[in-house]
């Protein structure tokens, strides 16, 4: 029950959360395709896809400012402005016009991602509930549907353009929805610091930022180390992301009630090892059916990582540095999808898809260090009286 009552307390965000959802799983579904289409190898399509995340981090500094100006509507515009972004790379011909794509995607999602999870805090703020795990949990669902469904119509010769097409019409539909979100609340308490705590941010963005990093790797990646790596079908690798998708789902599902009894550093350590070990099975696979087990695995552990740390650095900070701290947090942790693609395009293109999911296992366990401090600061907060 507590999943489905923060779900009703977040419909607004939450449906923003479903729209970003639906267009990423129909792109890591779509990868083989663009990459096919325009004709290069894996470390020119990794460079490629910098556009996405160049454009990303670029709005990252000024989707405060998007908020802030258009108050109630920010969200709703900031839906529209990702529709119409993915139109460019669906009819790009070319890898210039692909990365040219890209970076509009880009810009668009991060506009979208600040406002979205900036929603989702105030309401925390108001509410006084842990409700970052259900709506993460909503673009899992929605990026794993799309993902499969989206194998089915490349199976079927479905155009991109028109997949892409099918997400606006959705999109247009929950357009309601998205218009009953709260407006911004930028602006600190009268009199209230604004310093925030600089080293437990930074700490919370790098475990984000991993979290982040690995995510991305597997949506973007998957479907080609199945298919090309394992020798699976067009289905069978659109079946790789899909999985992701939902066990992420149900991962952050229950994470959602884990938030609410256990603390943040305790189920943030135990994911950790639990999404390593995914990521070598995946990397190590002889079949397509042990890599979709790897990516289960996988998705199940890092599904909490990324809500847990955004809520944690809420909890480092005063409550009026809530939403200022999530967004220093936001723009650490999108540094993933700058590194990302060229990490997986290089490993891959020198030594292979496996040895470049190794690589992604390895990373996951570099999020422990910076979780242990994160517990002692918790612990010293917990000890200062009220």
């Amino acid at each position: 029950m507590s999943i489905l009552s923060a779900l009703r307390l977040t419909r607004a965000p939450g449906s923003a959360f479903v729209v970003m959802g639906l267009y990423w799983g129909v792109f890591a579904a779509h990868v083989p395709v663009f990459r096919d289409r325009l004709g290069v190898d894996d470390a020119v399509f990794g460079t490629l896809l910098l556009g996405s995340s160049l454009g990303l981090l670029t709005t990252m500094w000024l989707a405060p400012r998007f908020d802030q100006k258009l108050g109630r509507a920010a969200l709703p515009v900031a839906a529209a402005l990702l529709a119409l972004a993915w139109i460019a790379p669906a009819l790009a011909a070319t890898p210039l016009a692909f990365a040219i794509g890209m970076v509009g995607v880009g810009m668009a999602s991060g506009v979208c991602d600040v406002v979205m999870n900036a929603r989702v805090s105030q309401i925390e703020a108001q509410s006084g509930r842990s409700l970052m795990n259900a709506n993460h949990g909503l673009f899992s669902l929605a990026y794993g549907c799309a993902a499969l469904a989206s194998g089915l119509t490349r199976e079927a010769g479905l155009p991109i353009l028109v997949v892409f097409g099918g997400m606006t019409v959705v999109t247009l539909v929950l357009m309601p929805l998205l218009w009953r979100a709260p407006a911004s609340a930028m602006m600190p308490e009268e009199g209230a610091s604004v310093t925030l705590p600089l080293w437990p941010v930074a700490l919370c963005g790098i475990v984000v930022m991993i979290a982040f990093l690995s995510e991305a790797t597997v949506e973007s990646w998957s479907a080609l180390h199945i298919e090309r790596t394992l020798g699976g079908g067009a289905a069978q690798g659109a079946l790789g992301p899909a999985l992701l998708g939902i066990t992420m789902t149900l991962g952050r599902f229950g994470g959602q009630a884990l938030a609410e009894r256990l603390s943040e550093t305790a189920v943030i350590r135990v994911a950790a090892l639990v999404s390593a070990f995914g990521a070598a099975i995946a990397a190590m696979a002889p079949v397509p059916m042990v890599a979709y087990l790897g990516f289960a695995i996988t998705g199940l552990g890092i599904s909490v990582i990324g809500p847990m740390g955004l809520a944690l650095a809420g909890r480092m900070v005063a409550p009026h540095q809530r939403s200022q701290a999530i967004a220093r947090v936001a723009v650490i942790a999108f540094c993933a999808f700058l590194i990302a693609p060229v990490l997986m395009g290089g490993l891959s293109e020198v030594f292979g898809l496996r040895l470049a999911f190794g690589a992604v296992a390895a990373l996951l366990l570099m999020i422990l260090p910076p979780v242990l401090a994160l517990r002692r600061r918790a612990r010293a907060l917990a000890a200062v009286p009220a």
